[in-house]
């Protein structure tokens, strides 16, 4: 599976270099679909100095595994890469990655775009914010993205 959870900061664009060179990709897709979400600074009109995402592993390793294979599936993506992080995160630092290679442009795009829609409004992360006023989790299941 190229689905994973990381619990340290990650260099999105060194990921996806490295998967396409340890993988079987090579000479064989036409087009590669990448996402990258990070945090930003502010939500609901006040500043965020940090967020910690929490998650429960083996249900939200499912989740991703599950998403890789049906995004595989629906798109006849040739390969799919997810990254999503947890723990501690600082403004500016990536949180997630998305990355689909396949023969054609369309497939790549559609599926990266269907991914990130099921990351952000799916998956089992719950985002607790450090602001000027305190700390809040946030209610709406958006992964800071």
């Amino acid at each position: 599976m190229s689905a994973h959870i990381s619990a340290s900061p990650f260099d999105p664009w060194q990921a996806i270099a490295s998967h396409q060179q340890d993988s079987a990709l090579a000479n064989k897709f036409g087009a590669t679909a990448t996402f990258i979400g990070s945090m930003r600074d502010f939500n609901d009109n006040a500043d965020v100095s940090k967020m910690v995402l929490e998650h429960y592993p083996e249900m939200t390793q499912h989740f991703l595994n599950k998403l890789e294979q049906q995004a595989i599936q629906r798109w006849d993506l040739l390969d799919c890469l997810i990254i999503h992080r947890v723990g501690e995160i600082n403004p500016a630092d990536p949180i997630v990655l998305i990355a689909c290679w396949s023969a054609h442009r369309r497939a790549t795009l559609d599926a990266c775009n269907w991914l990130i829609e099921e990351l952000k409004h799916n998956a089992p992360f719950w985002k607790k914010e450090t602001r000027q006023d305190g700390e809040r989790w946030v209610a709406e299941n958006t992964n800071g993205l």
